[in-house]
Order: C-alpha cells, then sequence, then structure tokens
C-alpha cells in the first residue's frame, strides 16, 4: 500500500484509503459483488483486509469482459505495449487495445478484395456511425465520419455564410482547429475571446459577448490545456437566452473517458486518436436534425452530394444538408475499422465505468499538484475537471525529460507539462509520477 504512505503522508493516509478502496470496489470481482452487495458497510480494517482478497483473488480469476481495461489481468492483456511503463499522455495519443489492431488487419484483408471489399467497409461505416450516434445521444443519420476535427471546423464555417457584422465567440482554452477558422482574414466575421480566469471559464464573462449579432459560439467541452471541465447545460441556457447563436462542441478531451451530456447542442466534433484508442485519421460529427439546414456544407466532393452522378451533374451541385454534408469524399476506412473497435471497447467497458476508475485517481493526483512548487494550471475544483492535469515550472523541459528517462509519459507542449489520467491507468502511476516528479523539483 505505497500509495496510502507516500501520496499524502501520515495525515492523508484515511482519506487516500477511503478512494482506492472506493476504486478497488468499482472493479470487484462477481464473486465479491455476490457476497458482499454492500461492501461500504464493512470496517475501515475489513475495507484494507477485503482489497487484499481481491487483489489475491484477480490473480486467478477470469476476469468479465466487463472488467476489459480495468484489471491488472485485462490490462496486460489488451494494452500489452503498456508493460513496463507509465504511460499520462493519453490526451495526446491513446493507446490502442489490441482489438484495434485486429480491426485495422481486417481492413487490409477487406482491402484484399478489391471491389467486393466495399461492401464489408460499408459494413464497418454503419456499426461505426451507430455507435458514434450513441455516444452523442444521436441517431445514426445524425453523425458522420470525416478526416479530422479540423477539417470538420473548416466545414462548418464554410456552411455558415458568415458576413460583415456577424460575431462569433472563441475561448483563450481552446484547442487551434476550434478557433482559428474564424481567425483567417477571409472570414468577415468579428471575433470576441471568452476569456477564462483562474483557469476557468464563467458564464458571467461570456454573458457580455452575447447579442442580436452573435452568429456562433464555439468551445470544447474539456479544454486540451489545462483540463477545464465546462458545465455545458449553463452555457447552453445563457446562449439561447441572450442571442441566437449556434452552439459547437468539441468533446476530443471528453468522448471515452466521461458520460456525455450534449443535449441541445448544435454540433458536435470529436478526433479519434486520444480517449476513444482509435487511429489518427477520423472527425465525428455529429449533427442533430433540427439544425441540419444551418449547416450545410457548400463543398465539391461526391459522398456529400444529392444525386452526384445523376444527369445534371455538370449543371448543379447540392449538398447533403447536416452531418452528412460533412463527408464530402471517399471515406478514411482504415480509420473508419479503428473507430468501430475503439468505440466498441470502450463501450463494452462503459463510460461510467472508466470514469469511477479514473476519477479517483485524477483529484488524488491533483491533490498532490497543489502541495508541489508548481504554477497549477488546472483549476483546484474537482467537479471541473476530467482526466486532464496540467502546470507550468521554469524547468519544464527538464522535469519532463527526467520523467521520461524513467518511463514516464506526459506531455511537455504550448508552455506548460500536462497529465492525462485514463482508465487504463493505476494507483502506482500516478504514485510513480509524483514520487519522481519530487525528485525532479528538487
Amino acid at each position: 500500500m505505497e500509495i496510502a504512505d507516500k501520496l499524502h503522508g501520515q495525515a492523508g493516509r484515511v482519506q487516500t484509503k477511503h478512494r482506492l478502496y472506493r476504486l478497488m470496489i468499482i472493479q470487484r470481482p462477481l464473486w465479491f459483488q455476490t457476497k458482499f452487495p454492500n461492501p461500504h458497510s464493512l470496517s475501515l480494517s475489513g475495507r484494507w483486509a477485503t482489497i487484499g482478497v481481491i487483489a489475491l483473488m484477480s490473480l486467478t480469476e477470469t476476469p468479465l469482459e466487463t472488467d476489459a481495461m480495468l484489471t491488472e489481468v485485462t490490462r496486460t492483456r489488451d494494452f500489452p505495449s503498456l508493460a513496463g511503463i507509465t504511460y499520462l499522455n493519453s490526451a495526446a495519443e491513446g493507446i490502442p487495445p489490441l482489438a484495434v489492431g485486429q480491426a485495422l488487419q481486417q481492413y487490409f484483408a477487406d482491402k484484399q478484395l478489391g471491389m467486393d471489399g466495399r461492401e464489408r467497409h460499408a459494413s464497418q461505416w454503419n456499426a461505426a456511425k451507430k455507435l458514434v450516434a450513441e455516444f452523442y445521444g444521436l441517431t445514426a443519420g445524425e453523425v458522420t465520419i470525416c478526416s479530422c476535427s479540423s477539417e470538420a471546423y473548416n466545414l462548418a464555417a464554410a456552411a455558415l455564410q458568415l458576413q460583415a457584422g456577424d460575431e462569433v465567440v472563441i475561448n483563450d482554452l481552446d484547442f487551434p482547429a476550434g478557433a482559428t477558422p474564424w481567425l483567417q482574414p477571409t472570414c468577415p466575421a468579428t471575433v470576441k475571446v471568452w476569456r477564462s480566469r483562474a483557469g476557468a471559464l464563467n458564464v458571467a464573462d461570456l454573458l457580455p459577448l452575447l447579442g442580436p449579432k452573435t452568429r456562433l459560439v464555439t468551445t470544447s467541452l474539456v479544454s486540451f490545456f489545462n483540463g477545464y471541465k465546462l458545465c455545458l447545460p449553463e452555457i447552453i441556457v445563457a446562449v439561447r437566452k441572450h442571442s441566437p447563436a449556434l452552439v459547437s462542441v468539441d468533446v476530443t478531451q471528453a468522448l471515452g473517458r466521461i458520460p456525455l451530456d450534449l443535449n441541445d447542442v448544435d454540433l458536435i466534433v470529436s478526433s479519434t486518436h486520444k480517449w476513444i484508442l482509435a487511429s489518427h485519421g477520423g472527425g465525428l460529427i455529429g449533427v442533430p436534425a433540427k439544425r441540419a439546414a444551418a449547416w450545410t456544407v457548400p463543398a465539391g466532393g461526391w459522398f456529400n452530394l444529392q444525386d452526384a452522378f445523376g444527369p445534371q451533374r455538370f449543371e448543379q451541385a447540392v449538398s447533403l444538408p447536416g452531418a452528412a454534408g460533412f463527408t464530402v469524399g471517399m471515406p478514411n476506412y482504415p480509420a473508419v475499422y479503428a473507430i468501430r473497435a475503439g468505440l466498441e471497447y470502450i463501450r463494452g467497458v462503459g463510460l461510467s465505468a472508466i470514469n469511477a476508475a479514473a476519477q479517483p485517481l485524477t483529484e488524488a493526483c491533483l491533490d498532490e499538484l497543489t502541495r508541489l512548487p508548481i504554477e497549477l494550471l488546472t483549476p483546484r475544483d474537482t467537479s471541473a475537471i476530467a482526466g486532464i492535469l496540467a502546470f507550468r515550472h521554469p524547468r519544464a523541459e527538464q522535469i519532463q525529460q527526467q520523467l521520461r528517462s524513467q518511463n514516464i509519459h506526459v506531455m511537455s507542449h504550448a508552455g506548460r507539462l500536462r497529465i492525462a489520467i485514463h482508465g487504463y491507468n493505476t494507483a502506482q502511476d500516478i504514485e510513480k509520477l509524483l514520487r519522481e516528479l519530487r525528485v525532479a523539483l528538487k
């Protein structure tokens, strides 16, 4: 139980032990669930005895498939590349389970069939769209897959056809893909920046930026920069009350890590190579049917057109409305296979289970970071974080190199160090990170 001793020291052991106990209970095997349906009634000493028994039994018990990713056995089986490393960089690159590699191999086999393989490609396309729709809370007809989030936002900019006098609200915690299309000299709209305070975006600071000329408010649900998690329902209410604007939300740093509530969002965008554990080359688009007309993309292509090969194809081009218009050409089928496998894997584990396993680790890590001589960029309010923690230090590059020398993978970019904690991370990962971070900071 080293982490109980080293995360918080003697004074914090009880709090940390309770957190770890909750984590172990989430991962408890079926026999334990049957014998102790209400494990929280156990005494503290009984809880630690229980943890020891679970740890011992987990070495011999065949895990349930729903435990995938969350137990030592299934992590070793599904993520063999994690052996021997402390990987805390899923916000940049998720580690795919072997199932994703198998899906890519299946694409290769299907591609070898030539034109006959297209029926199999279409089957994967439909399965992937159905999964995206399930995660977004939409129907398969309201989603599509393009090449990346940057392409999605550029197509969105084309769809809006903004005019002089129109206004767009971006924020200073957002990823460039969602902010820069509106900053190009060819965009006639006026851009207003919603500024963060103490690492958070406050709705009170948004309200003065809204008005009758506001056409779009675009934001990420979870900031790539510092991990701040937006209170989305509150933002939606404010935008609807004070402007006619559409709301676009990038869920790249949330999808696959936390449960989503995207009710009343007008455009949903996500990358595919991070928390959903798929490959590069995908952008997941969601447009509710009621907003399809507002997001009709006037782009050349064929996959996005009505009757692309009809008799009038050299006289007019009519785009499909809504999400369908965001896939302008042949889909990137290798990525589609990987997306289907990644989302299927995440669904099999369950977002609630992933969050329940990873969030106590994130909160424990955040608590320890507040005690270190660093400039913490992540808000300390645990209700406003998901899986990302970030901080600055004058020797950031040197610290990152020292951590890497101990096979600890974190992100050093954009002037800060970033830690990302996913379902395949463990208490031992956080313990090692903090131990080596303290050494690096001396």
